[in-house]
């Protein structure tokens, strides 16, 4: 499985599992909540109406029967009222209080139900314990087997001169206050839901951003091993940070490692050859009677070959230095026409001995963002290899060019520099080598091999530039070398 699948689901677990526990108890806690405040409720309702009754359990005279009689009016006329409330979107249309008054003996005296004027409430737990001084309350059915049909009672003392002289008793259905529980657990359901949508989708963007910047660590990673230039990715996160910091440590150390064992390798491979060459012409220069012909030529020979162990040497810490260099350092704007120029202005004295002529033609001033001395070196290996394959009195063109290139739907502005020459071309067996280090052809009239290294520099040069090289033949004859690089348009 993913990890940004495993981190997306772990985190929605968490927070599914969260959330129902917390939405579970709250709308669990609505139900005994609004049943403690209507209890509360009654207590305050039961000690009124037993201030109120008072007078009429009091020693009877003509007065407390009067007040018996307004009592009774009362509860007979609060009875037959009618109501229409709006209590926070819960409509309600009928009074639901049901008021029981009795004696000291526990017998009903005055109530909002007439069938139970005179009935024995002794043994009801509400009036039981109020009679008797303590606090009484009771929740009774009335249908047994209908947990909807529960009625809660709470009782108050009715007092005369700090006597007990009888008990009021307030019921109120728990019906009567289903709606407003129904409406609270629906509401806290859909705030629960919608806060459930907020965490997942903050969830789904912190899964986002982990996922992208452990892909930029995985896509750094495969352009290492694929051996690709890559700047460690950036991250605000410290661990991946370090992460990406440590992969990097760790590439340059392997790579530095590897490289060092490959170019021994490949440079004592390419030292065996004008070694053995400088070898041989030595000793055979110890002999005295060698005639000074064949003398001057073995000598010349352990020149050639002592300059060609000097140009591999050279050419390898250059092509060292910028194959280990991941990114431009420094960077400025280059006249790209003024630097090409200039190499070829450093390229005709040897064009010139040899009879070749060298001819620029360029659409104007282009600029380019990159280092200098590493394009100056990449053109001057691109004219210097152009030379070495031109027979004599022959010509090279050099081109500069404005083009756009198509790339992932948008299209770059690019330039285009051509260096083509009137050699004898690329063999199809070189076609795909040509870029390879240390892969050389014989020069034309010559016959020896260069450092095999130049072309090689230039394609680092123009990867390091964002840009690109290609060789091709030409027709009738020649090869054309085509180094494309980004085109700065302001």
């Amino acid at each position: 499985m993913r990890i940004s699948l495993q981190v997306a689901v772990g985190y929605f677990l968490i927070v599914g599992l969260a959330a129902w526990f917390v939405l579970d108890i709250f709308v669990e806690e609505v139900k005994p909540g609004v049943r403690d405040i209507m209890e509360d409720t009654l207590v305050d309702s039961a000690n009124l109406i037993a201030e109120l009754v008072a007078p009429a359990l009091s020693r009877p005279t003509e007065q407390t029967s009067a007040t018996g009689t307004r009592i009774a009016t009362a509860l007979a006329g609060y009875r037959k009222r009618t109501v229409d409330a709006r209590i926070w979107g819960h409509s309600k249309r009928s009074l639901d209080l049901r008021i029981f008054i009795t004696d000291a003996a526990g017998r009903v005296i005055y109530s909002t139900e007439p069938d139970q004027i005179g009935r024995d409430y002794s043994r009801w737990n509400d009036i039981y314990l109020t009679l008797a001084g303590r606090y009484g309350a009771r929740a009774t059915r009335t249908r047994p087997d209908d947990e909807s049909t529960s009625v809660m009672h709470v009782a108050a003392p009715i007092l005369d001169r700090g006597r007990i002289v009888g008990a009021v008793s307030v019921g109120k259905p728990t019906t009567s206050v289903a709606p407003i529980v129904e409406a609270s657990k629906a509401k806290i359901r859909e705030r629960g839901l919608i806060l459930l949508v907020i965490a997942a989708l903050i969830g789904g963007l912190f899964t986002w951003h982990l996922t992208r910047a452990i892909g930029r660590l995985r896509r750094y990673a495969l352009a290492v091993a694929a051996g690709r230039r890559s700047a460690p990715p950036a991250s605000r996160a410290r661990e991946l940070s370090d992460l990406a910091a440590a992969l990097a440590e760790m590439r340059e150390r392997l790579e530095g490692k590897q490289y060092v064992e490959r170019y021994l390798h490949t440079l004592t491979h390419e030292l065996k050859s004008p070694l053995a060459a400088i070898r041989g012409a030595a000793e055979l220069l110890s002999e005295a009677d060698m005639p000074a012909e064949e003398r001057a030529r073995f000598l010349a020979n352990i020149h050639q070959q002592s300059d060609r162990l000097a140009q591999v040497a050279e050419r390898l810490l250059e092509l060292a230095r910028i194959e280990q260099q991941q990114a431009l350092g420094e960077t400025e704007r280059i006249d790209l026409d003024a630097l090409l120029r200039g190499c070829v202005e450093a390229a005709e004295p040897l064009a010139t001995q040899r009879g070749i002529r060298i001819q620029v033609d360029a659409d104007g001033p282009l600029r380019v963002e990159g280092d200098t001395f590493l394009l100056g070196r990449a053109l001057a290996n691109l004219l210097d290899n152009a030379l070495r394959f031109s027979p004599n009195d022959s010509s090279i063109m050099v081109e500069l060019r404005r083009l756009a290139q198509a790339k992932g739907g948008e299209t770059r502005p690019m330039l285009e520099i051509r260096v083509s020459d009137q050699g004898p071309g690329l063999p199809d067996y070189a076609r795909d080598r040509v870029f390879e280090r240390f892969f050389s052809l014989p020069c034309p009239g010559v016959g020896h091999k260069g450092t095999g290294l130049g072309l090689s520099f230039v394609r680092e040069v123009a990867e390091l530039h964002g840009g690109s090289i290609e060789l091709e033949n030409r027709v009738p004859n020649g090869a054309q070398a085509r180094l494309r690089l980004p085109r700065i348009t302001d």
